[in-house]
């Protein structure tokens, strides 16, 4: 493929698998609240999406108070459970040093707390390895919106052309779209191939290896 000069990378789904920590800490919040989910899946689905959204997508509700107080709780969960139930994709580290060996810009561009990916890649990664981590607290307007990346690209001073976005889910192929760069989708989540393929994209791979052939 392409080799690009700027890498920007979703998170959850696609660099790590934190799908544990979320359903448990969605959990949590929805049974104090009295809601049920049946089963995992309908939370996997909503990774990706603001803490609001997929309260909104779980419960039903759209009152902007309620859905704040819920991620307010949610974050108190995460703090005790997220990072202890996140681990990284098997080829994670090796494609993310190979494309540093390639003097690759590497990104992340993700809904989640920058603290909270930098609390699990400490464990990985050196503390200068990322040119930068944008986190659901350095936007105003969160994916779809082109906010985030568009900040890496400005502070990178990297050319859109030369920079592609991945991620797992529809959303993320709706950034990209929006940024008007490269998208790239990985199928480590739950979002199928046939959803990523309705959107612009570079390729589609079950894992990250296939940006380092």
């Amino acid at each position: 493929m392409k080799k690009y000069s700027t890498y920007l990378f979703d998170f959850d789904y696609t660099l790590a698998d934190s799908s544990r920590g979320i359903i448990i800490c969605f959990r949590h919040v929805l049974e104090r609240h009295g809601y049920t989910i049946s089963n995992d899946e309908a939370i996997k689905r909503t990774i990706g999406k603001t803490l609001e959204e997929s309260f909104t997508i779980l419960t039903g509700i759209t009152d902007a108070e309620t859905l704040a107080a819920f991620r307010r709780e949610y974050v108190k969960e995460a703090d005790i459970y997220m990072t202890a139930n996140t681990i990284l994709f098997p080829e994670t580290l090796e494609v993310l040093n190979r494309l540093k060996q390639r003097n690759a810009k590497i990104g992340i561009v993700s809904t989640k707390y920058r603290y909270r990916i930098m609390e699990l890649m400490s464990s990985y990664v050196p503390e200068n390895f990322f040119s930068i981590i944008v986190g659901g607290e350095d936007v105003k307007t969160h994916k779809p919106s082109p906010e985030g990346l568009m900040y890496a690209i400005d502070q990178l001073e990297s050319d859109r052309q030369q920079t592609l976005y991945i991620g797992d889910s529809t959303v993320d192929a709706e950034t990209a779209r929006n940024a008007s760069i490269d998208f790239w989708g990985v199928l480590h989540g739950a979002t199928t191939r046939e959803e990523l393929s309705i959107y612009p994209n570079i390729g589609i791979s079950n894992d990250l290896y296939s940006l380092v052939l």
